[in-house]
């Protein structure tokens, strides 16, 4: 489904996006280091799927994080060719969570996902946006967080649907290394099931496609059953599933 080359794009792209405080590269890793509760802000992830485990490039990454005050984490498929760093994390007494699927997409397919008008799209987040997250339902320092980190990503663009002065979703597009990802897609909850989300994709989908970039992906958490189906009527196709690991409190 994904070509060995992307999945270094698409981690880079995901770095570049969620905005870590700090990214190291150590040895095939790519290290986001950040206090916040962005949890792909704040893990190592490897940068190829057949990369080998070795002892001292793990000491080496739970050393930066400790360096900083930080807890390690990290972030590993669960396919073949990584099956030896998985075992290094469960000696070193690591534990997995959080399935998370990565899922890819034609750019056009995404902006097709809906036939109703795209959301508006600007340069920079304002209030109204930032509402979004710090809404009923939304965890307020969580959102807070999120909203930081989102802005503060190099040419990001935000998508949002409003229904009069009220902004009722939102999301952000970001561009790079061949890529359009999706991040912070949030929809008021009295608002869900109205097709809003599919709107926030459509108008960043064709910002990326004025940009020239064919390719889109996203990660969403397994479990989140109603965004999957949107996904898959944007036409996403999942690349591959990951785990975090951490070691238990």
């Amino acid at each position: 489904m994904v070509e060995a080359g992307q999945v270094e794009t698409i981690e880079r792209a995901t770095l570049a996006a969620v905005a870590p405080e700090e990214v190291l590269e150590i040895e095939g890793w790519l290290v986001g280091l950040d206090p916040g509760s962005i949890r792909r802000a704040a893990s190592a992830v490897p940068l190829r799927h057949d990369l080998p485990a070795d002892s001292a490039v793990f000491d080496r990454i739970e050393q930066a994080y400790a360096g900083r005050g930080l807890k390690p984490a990290f972030r590993v498929a669960d396919g073949p060719g990584l099956e030896q760093i998985r075992a290094e994390l469960i000696r070193r007494g690591y534990a997995c969570e959080q399935p998370t699927l990565v899922k890819i997409s034609a750019t056009a397919a995404v902006t097709a996902v809906t036939d109703r008008p795209p959301a508006e799209i600007a340069e920079r987040p304002d209030e109204a946006w930032a509402a979004v997250f710090l809404g009923e339902g939304f965890d307020p320092v969580d959102g807070a967080y999120r909203v930081k980190a989102l802005s503060r990503a190099p040419g990001g663009r935000f998508g949002m649907v409003r229904d009069g002065d009220k902004t009722v979703a939102v999301g952000c597009g970001s561009f790079g290394h061949g890529w359009v990802s999706f991040h912070g897609m949030r929809t008021d909850l009295s608002r869900r099931g109205e097709g809003l989300a599919g709107r926030v994709l459509a108008g960043l989908a064709g910002e990326a496609l004025a940009r020239g970039i064919d390719r889109a992906f996203l990660q969403v958490e397994e479990k989140n059953t109603p965004a999957r189906a949107l996904y898959r009527r944007a036409g996403f196709e999942q690349a591959w599933r990951y785990l975090y690991w951490s070691r238990p409190a």
